[in-house]
């Protein structure tokens, strides 16, 4: 059912990060806390949205996996999740057929998600991005990809010394695109995250190639196409 925890993967290892696993399922938790430790982090796991945030309370965590079929979600999701003084990233294991629900939610590289069944490789992957992120804000707000640079509470975006001209669409594009550096988003993804509904793909592709210019111009691309599967934002053979 799961990728096998020995799949190989070009992802670099952790350094100690603390990573805990919300999941009812024994299967889910173990598969998740071996490789893990394999890869260099420190694992704990939990069934219960309470014992997380006992854990947030007492102890530094990096990051927190969290299995949205949990009955008691709802007290960890949106507007209500528990008020601590340390709030790690978050990534999500949901089905496909629930996508519509998170996808609204995602954004600046706090919280992401990984469907079902499982690939160990894009855990992983995923893993390193939300904690990669934490380390590429400068400070609250502030995401930046090379000379690129988002800061979500003036809403502005520059590359280099070059500020950016976006529209409201335009910039929450660059910033699904910059929390997600080096994942490839469909149409679909970027429609529902820009304006909450899909709007057809030659919305969607004007408003890509809008941004595409804007970043693009004057240095190294920077945004690019899969084609056949969506966009993403990065430099092409780089991990960060």
């Amino acid at each position: 059912m799961y990728g096998s925890s020995s799949e190989k993967s070009s992802v670099a290892r952790g350094e100690g990060q603390r990573v805990l696993i919300l999941a009812d399922d024994p299967g889910t938790s173990e598969l998740l806390s071996t490789t893990l430790e394999l890869a260099g982090y420190r694992t704990g796991t939990t069934t219960t949205v309470g014992e997380v945030v006992a854990q947030l309370a007492d102890e530094s965590v990096d990051l927190v996996i969290v299995d949205t079929t949990l009955p008691d979600l709802e007290t960890f999701d949106g507007g209500h999740r528990p008020v601590v003084a340390h709030r790690p990233p978050v990534l999500l294991l949901t089905a496909y057929d629930e996508l519509g629900k998170i996808l609204p939610e995602l954004g600046l590289g706090e919280l992401d998600y990984v469907t079902k069944p499982l690939r160990i490789a894009e855990v992983l992957a995923r893993v390193q991005v939300l904690l990669r992120g934490r380390v590429l804000s400068r400070w609250e707000g502030v995401l930046e990809y090379g000379d690129l640079v988002l800061d979500d509470v003036t809403c502005q975006a520059r590359r280099g010394q070059r500020v950016l001209d976006l529209t409201p669409a335009e910039f929450r594009l660059l910033r699904h695109l910059l929390g997600n550096a080096h994942k490839v988003l469909s149409k679909e993804q970027i429609a529902r995250y820009v304006w909450g509904e899909y709007r057809g793909d030659n919305a969607i592709e004007q408003l890509v190639s809008r941004l595409r210019r804007k970043v693009n111009q004057g240095g190294p691309a920077l945004i690019h196409t899969r084609r056949g599967f969506g966009y993403w934002l990065g430099r092409p053979g780089s991990k960060a």
